[in-house]
């Protein structure tokens, strides 16, 4: 048999969880030449960035801007609002609230798991029924992410915020937005969230560099108390209003903030935060239709068995018999499509569906999936192309 030719050359495409496929305005807004630090545009473009970050997270509270990702967020969450001693309770759905825990327990902060598992969201009665034990009030904050970038769960944060309410504890409610801001609906003054925290590469299209902590006036409260500060995270410096330089901690990230006001102007062109959401969910739909479609004994299923819990920004998807590595290799070397590697032992690949994509791209990726499964022989319940096309088909 011939060797195949690869018909990879056109324009690759990388469906991965994050970094999100970047506009081309907001990489353009990246070349500018830098700026005067202390006056002239940056001052002015940087202060319409902080004006307009509240409502990205619907807030009113205030917003920090970081020199780091979303793991340095972390950092910043929980610095500012917990002492040594203190213990905090990481809801655990997949992987990524855990590795906040890890982050958090090397500050002298005790950290318990409130378990779960990689195929289901957070139980709010679990988590009603701890708080209720907590009588003295130990756990001083409750760790969750929004959407888990490994599992591809959505955490029902309002239901979380109503457990917590039921039990009359005090502890602040801190949501892991990484993989959501942009992307899912998220209301934190509604949804009763101290503090939500995201990064720039995902749902909000700028590349890797910058992360984001909106903290309420609860949160900033606790401040207060903190004694695990660090300078560079410190809030009190950001707060002090004087000038950019201590907001920033240093040098403002420039190409960063540039290329974030650009996204946030295509979200208002597209109709405003809910017709960015409703695009998400029906591209969403596309994707989960597809799976569906594709699921067959021994192939083909969802990670998450919830469908209301299946997020609109990626799906994780176990291939049964199949080898995943086999799949992906396959799409990318072959059709120049790039898909999530499983990871924190999820044994599938993870098709993201976040940020700057339309139905050509989302439906291009599930068509070279569907063609690299027959390709491998997987065994498929139908096609989700067909599938995908039938879902997304009444929205145009």
């Amino acid at each position: 048999m011939s060797e195949k030719n690869s018909l990879k050359w056109g324009r690759q495409m990388a469906a991965i969880p994050g970094p999100s496929i970047i506009p081309d305005r907001v990489l353009a807004a990246f070349s500018q030449p830098m700026p005067d630090l202390y006056e002239g545009p940056l001052v002015e473009e940087q202060a319409i960035v902080r004006e307009r970050l509240p409502s990205i997270a619907k807030t009113e509270g205030e917003c920090f801007i970081i020199t780091g990702n979303g793991h340095a967020g972390w950092q910043m969450a929980t610095s500012n609002t917990l002492a040594a001693g203190d213990k905090v309770l990481v809801a655990e759905a997949g992987r990524f609230a855990t590795i906040w825990g890890i982050y958090t327990s090397v500050s002298d902060v005790e950290v318990e798991l409130l378990e779960g598992n990689d195929r289901e969201p957070v139980d709010p009665a679990a988590l009603e029924a701890r708080l209720t034990e907590d009588t003295g009030h130990e756990i001083k904050a409750v760790l969750v992410a929004h959407v888990d970038t490994a599992s591809s769960v959505r955490n029902d944060i309002p239901a979380l915020r109503r457990a917590m309410d039921a039990a009359g504890h005090p502890a602040l409610l801190m949501v892991d937005c990484i993989a959501s801001m942009g992307c899912e609906e998220f209301r934190m003054d509604e949804w009763g969230v101290d503090i939500a925290l995201a990064g720039c590469q995902k749902g909000l299209m700028v590349p890797p560099g910058i992360s984001f902590v909106w903290a309420s006036d609860k949160a900033l409260a606790a401040h207060a108390r903190a004694d695990r500060r660090v300078g560079y995270f410190d809030w009190d410096a950001r707060l002090d209003g004087s000038n950019m330089y201590s907001y920033y901690a240093g040098t403002p990230p420039i190409p960063h903030l540039r290329g974030l006001l650009e996204a946030m102007k295509i979200i208002e062109e597209e109709g405003g935060l809910e017709a960015t959401w409703r695009r998400h969910e029906i591209l969403a739909s596309g994707v989960k239709a597809a799976v569906e479609a594709w699921s067959a004994p021994g192939g083909i299923e969802f990670n998450i068995l919830d469908s209301d819990s299946r997020s609109n920004c990626v799906t994780t998807v176990l291939t049964g018999g199949l080898d995943p590595s086999e799949l992906r290799s396959l799409c990318e070397k072959q059709a120049g499509l790039v898909l999530g590697l499983g990871i924190a032992g999820i044994d599938g690949f993870r098709l993201a569906h976040m940020g700057h994509l339309n139905p050509p791209m989302i439906l291009g990726a599930i068509g070279t999936i569907e063609a690299a499964l027959h390709s491998l022989g997987s065994p498929m319940g139908s096609s989700g192309v067909a599938a995908a096309a039938a879902a997304i088909g009444p929205h145009l």
